[in-house]
């Protein structure tokens, strides 16, 4: 049985319509829709609205945000396009990839990649968790206050998470 986590972000992700649920133009749905989406699979038949609340609360990749009593997957990993206010970030934010990634961002920068943003982080945990995933770890510091002076958009997600469109390799440190 995959974990809660991945099996909201199916869901909520990639195919809210197979489980009759209909998301908000900003990717939100009702939290009990979830819960009986869940309750109608065999596997997670006894998934209550709490065993979501905690999910949402526990992930440490912050996957989800909830606003009462809706919830949608955060950073653009909805099937909707997801909106955050403008804000200026801090001086440095971290964006971790992997080594095959690397020549291709000293050429053309940072780009969502199939996602509606580059994902970014404050703390070196968050950055390193997304990095990870594809080989060895390769952390970049991007110069993200000089890039917004510049005229480069970014959002705060999350807690110590941020998000941008397209960063040009101009704003960034390869830590390798």
């Amino acid at each position: 049985m995959p974990s809660l986590s991945k099996a909201m972000c199916f869901i909520l992700r990639h195919h809210p319509e197979k489980f009759g649920i209909v998301l908000d133009e900003k990717g939100y749905c009702l939290i009990s829709d979830v819960a009986l989406a869940f309750q109608s699979q065999e596997a997670y038949r006894d998934v209550t609205e709490r065993d979501i609340e905690r999910e949402v609360r526990e992930c440490p990749k912050q996957r989800f945000e909830i606003h009462g009593n809706q919830i949608r997957c955060r950073y653009g990993h909805s099937a909707l396009a997801v909106s955050y206010s403008l804000e200026e970030p801090p001086v440095i934010l971290l964006h971790g990839t992997h080594e095959g990634a690397i020549s291709s961002i000293r050429k053309e920068g940072l780009h969502p990649m199939g996602r509606q943003y580059v994902h970014l982080s404050e703390d070196l945990h968050f950055a390193s968790m997304a990095g990870k995933r594809r080989g060895k770890l390769v952390l970049l510091e991007v110069e993200a206050l000089k890039a917004f002076q510049e005229g480069i958009s970014f959002y705060r997600a999350g807690e110590g998470v941020w998000l941008s469109a397209s960063i040009p390799p101009s704003f960034m440190k390869f830590k390798e």
